[in-house]
């Protein structure tokens, strides 16, 4: 089910690529929320999704993030190294499980620090920063 809601920033979600083309993303990753709820921009958020795809040679855009314990599989990713402003209706909250027939939701979100990180990673892979 999708979010209603703009998430916290910092929170870990499941972003659905379907639709999307090669050699775009095209299949459920996980993802961090990194855009605030901004008023004149409801329905979307920018969010960078997470990768278990190491990459050939290390950039300044790419950022390992150590999430502890481990998300559930198939999204135990950890990578960093895109940026998509997404609608809300392709996010939603990992589950681990149904307690007394309601799922359970695996809600994370990373600290400040890690946003932070993430965020000058953003900056130059957007070429703003070197």
């Amino acid at each position: 089910m999708s979010l209603p809601y703009h998430p916290k920033q910092g929170t870990i979600v499941i972003c659905d690529f379907k639709g999307f083309l090669p050699p775009e993303m095209v299949k459920r990753r996980p993802a961090v929320i990194v855009s605030p709820r901004l008023r004149k921009r409801e329905g979307l958020c920018t969010i960078v999704p997470l990768s278990t795809t190491p990459p050939k040679v290390i950039e300044a855009y790419h950022y390992k993030l150590y999430i502890d314990p481990v998300l559930p599989e198939p999204y135990d990713a950890e990578l960093a190294d895109m940026v998509y402003t997404v609608s809300l209706d392709r996010l939603f909250l990992p589950f681990f499980g149904k307690d007394q027939g309601k799922r359970s939701y695996d809600v994370r979100v990373i600290s400040k620090d890690e946003l932070v990180n993430i965020r000058q990673c953003i900056l130059a892979g957007l070429g703003i920063i070197p």
